[in-house]
């Protein structure tokens, strides 16, 4: 019963909500304060009384109504006010705490949520629902596949950007006859050592002990490289001193034609001549192989007895050995030995297979300060035909590291004539041999 109650016993509550207390026993007022309080009122009257109120608009006429109805009020019983308790007589000097108040349930009823009911909508009026706005896509990481997947580009794109500047190095020629022979099985290049000497300095000859400029060009290694569908690739060898027929200038040396026609007629000669239609050509001079063979750091040869050959600079002991490229250059052009040319033209397949393995090594493939040097020495040194690309060369590089079979054109013996002393074919054999190729 702290606190003042109505006729209802509702607690009555101040203009901020707050229930009023009930005065303490022993409150006084202070009879000055209400005079001044009074005297204060009467003040704010009388100024309100000398001002003049403010003119009002007439009120606008209003229709006659009916008089309201007179209802006799109803008599209500008096409200019975439930007695107040009156708080103990505390000793004197002692406050009394103030109790913190706690409004009752039943005078503030909880109001319970209720959901509000979907509004129905007409289908031909609803309109659309916004588009969410779109995640970014997270990539899935790869980890350690991804970063393989890159090496594998890098590697992918440094392979075409050298490819192609290895094509653009590689020196290029008309390489094609007039007119070739009909098709034939596989794919056949001709392979030519040159023996000129106009781009050699005056050092390089002495270096590779090749003499002076002879005049005219000649071709001291003549291979045909034929590369099948399926199967090993082989290596013929034909003696530079072949006795054949011309085209246009009669029996003469095969490496004649090269003098007199150059790759063009060398081509032609050799279709008609073994019935195989030639589809790439290959050049390298003497100079080019020394470099090619010192690029590569040098090759393996096994001769079988020691040659000592002043003529082509050659001094080199029997078995396997290392040599640089001016003891490989005289090791392919010698002729002394017992079977001369013959001799030769074995000596040069096995030079061409040493060199071809030892490009295609891992120590010179995977390592980058030889690998560069040798590809840019190669390209320089080979000649090629206007069609053929860095691509072809490739595939003959794989043919020749995989394994190939090597042979020589059949000789039948030798013959003193008006050119010379020539290499006379055993036709039976040779025409087997090449059946076998087309």
């Amino acid at each position: 019963m702290d606190y003042v109650y109505d006729a209802d016993g509702k607690p009555i509550r101040d203009r901020y909500g707050r229930p009023v207390r009930r005065r303490q026993e022993g409150f006084r007022i202070d009879p000055d304060r209400l005079e001044k309080a009074r005297r204060a009122r009467q003040q704010a009257g009388g100024d309100a009384a000398s001002k003049q109120p403010p003119q009002r608009r007439p009120r606008r006429s209003q229709p006659e109504q009916a008089p309201r109805q007179q209802f006799p009020r109803q008599q209500v019983p008096p409200r019975q006010v439930p007695p107040q308790q009156v708080p103990p007589q505390q000793p004197a000097g002692r406050e009394v705490p103030r109790q913190q108040y706690v409004a009752p349930s039943q005078f503030q009823p909880r109001q319970e949520y209720r959901r509000p009911e979907p509004v129905q909508v007409s289908p031909s009026i609803a309109q659309p629902a916004p588009k969410r706005a779109r995640q970014p896509r997270r990539r899935p990481r790869l980890g350690c596949l991804g970063t393989l997947r890159w090496v594998v580009a890098a590697v992918v794109v440094l392979v075409l950007v050298g490819g192609l500047w290895v094509d653009a190095k590689l020196n290029r020629i008309d390489a094609q006859p007039p007119q070739h022979i009909a098709n034939t099985a596989g794919t056949n290049w001709l392979l030519v050592g040159s023996d000129s000497r106009t781009d050699l300095s005056e050092e390089d000859v002495q270096r590779l002990g090749t003499g002076g400029d002879i005049g005219s060009m000649r071709t001291d290694t003549i291979m045909l490289l034929h590369l099948p569908t399926f199967g090993k690739a082989t290596l013929l060898s034909i003696p530079r001193d072949s006795y054949v027929n011309i085209p246009g200038y009669g029996m003469d040396k095969i490496n004649a034609a090269f003098s007199l026609g150059g790759a063009p007629l060398l081509e032609q000669t050799v279709e008609e001549a073994t019935g195989l239609r030639i589809d790439h050509y290959a050049e390298i001079g003497m100079g080019g192989l020394a470099n090619v063979v010192d690029a590569a750091g040098g090759i393996e040869v096994c001769p079988p007895e020691p040659i000592d050959d002043p003529l082509a600079n050659l001094n080199i002991q029997a078995g396997c050995q290392r040599v640089d490229g001016p003891t490989a250059l005289g090791y392919v052009r010698t002729r002394a030995t017992s079977m001369g040319d013959l001799d030769r033209v074995q000596r040069q397949r096995e030079f061409f297979s040493a060199l071809v393995n030892k490009l295609t090594s891992p120590g010179t493939f995977l390592n980058p300060f030889r690998v560069l040097p040798t590809i840019s020495t190669v390209a320089g040194a080979f000649t090629v035909d206007k069609k053929d690309h860095v691509w072809h060369l490739a595939r003959v590089a794989l043919a020749m590291h995989s394994g190939i079979e090597t042979t020589t054109v059949p000789v039948g013996g030798f013959a003193d004539t008006d050119v010379g002393n020539v290499v006379l074919w055993d036709e039976p054999a040779a025409q087997e041999l090449f059946n076998s190729l087309r």
